[in-house]
């Protein structure tokens, strides 16, 4: 194959100079406007300059400091669990452990059920949603008992 002269925009010949790849001289070198993006862009603009929201990648929709919830199926061990509105519940319960306004706190119902019912004790503060699968496991270890 032979070589193709690189002309300018008035069709005269560009002066010659080594490409830096990836920089803006490869982005001349291959008649590209603007610098070189790896071929990531957004709407034409380079993938430096795109903002991508919901890139801080949180587990819930909530965003890291809106409210978040986990809930799990529970069996208490004998004693069942205490709450605030009713005393004691036993029997098979659904765990659920909420996140908001820098507080966590937990909740059962009877599985299946419409009521929520705070465990009595169960509310501290949290300084980042980012604890809340840790304190949920925690409370998970500590209720569900089903083997007694």
């Amino acid at each position: 194959m032979g070589e193709q002269a690189v002309t300018g925009a008035d069709g005269a010949p560009a002066p010659e100079r080594t490409p830096d790849p990836g920089g803006e001289d490869a982005a001349a070198a291959t008649g590209s406007p603007g610098p070189a993006t790896a071929g990531m862009t957004a709407d034409g603009a380079a993938a430096g300059e795109v903002e991508v929201p919901g890139a801080g990648m949180t587990a819930d929709a909530g965003g890291a400091t809106g409210p978040q919830s986990r809930t799990a199926d529970i069996v208490p061990g004998p004693g069942g669990v205490m709450t605030d509105e009713v005393g004691v519940v036993t029997g098979e319960l659904t765990l659920r452990t909420d996140f908001a306004d820098g507080r966590v706190s937990l909740h059962v119902q009877y599985k299946d059920a419409d009521e929520w019912y705070a465990v009595t004790g169960g509310s501290a503060p949290l300084a980042d949603a980012s604890g809340l699968d840790a304190v949920h496991t925690i409370a998970l270890g500590l209720l569900h008992r089903p083997e007694g």
